[in-house]
């Protein structure tokens, strides 16, 4: 399996079970932690929600609220070495960005996570990520329950 090792993976994370079983797979094929980038995208905050209108709510603390979490869900689930980001915007689009800036070198993602039914088999960022993607993307099919 050593074709990606040292090579640099990106891994979008929503924290659920197969984004966090996708992280796994990304070590093994990286064979080694230091080589994979999770990241979150945080949707940008509306400006007429309550949170924002009444001054509580900014991205600087749901980005330390979604660091605090990560943490926790990594330690509860074994994953250790990787490095974390959050962004907010368009997750597809920031996903690719995201890749191109750092020169990721494939991207591992599952059809589909939290972010609600498949569509086609695809959910709607993997499918964005994999048109603006700059490099390839494994996408990990969820086993039908």
């Amino acid at each position: 399996m050593g074709y990606f090792k040292g090579k640099k993976i990106l891994v979008p994370t929503d924290f659920s079970e197969t984004s966090l079983n996708a992280i796994k797979t990304a070590i093994q094929i990286a064979e080694d932690p230091a080589s994979v980038t999770v990241v979150h995208v945080m949707v940008p905050l509306d400006m007429v929600s309550p949170g924002v209108l009444f001054g509580g709510l900014t991205n600087e603390k749901r980005t330390e609220h979604v660091l605090e979490y990560a943490k926790e869900e990594f330690v509860k689930h074994q994953i250790e070495g990787v490095a974390f980001e959050t962004l907010v915007g368009d997750p597809g689009i920031k996903l690719a960005d995201f890749a191109k800036d750092n020169e990721i070198e494939l991207i591992i993602i599952p059809s589909h996570g939290y972010t609600g039914i498949a569509r086609l088999a695809l959910g709607s960022v993997a499918e964005r990520v994999l048109r603006h993607a700059p490099c390839p993307t494994l996408v990990l099919r969820q086993p039908k329950k």
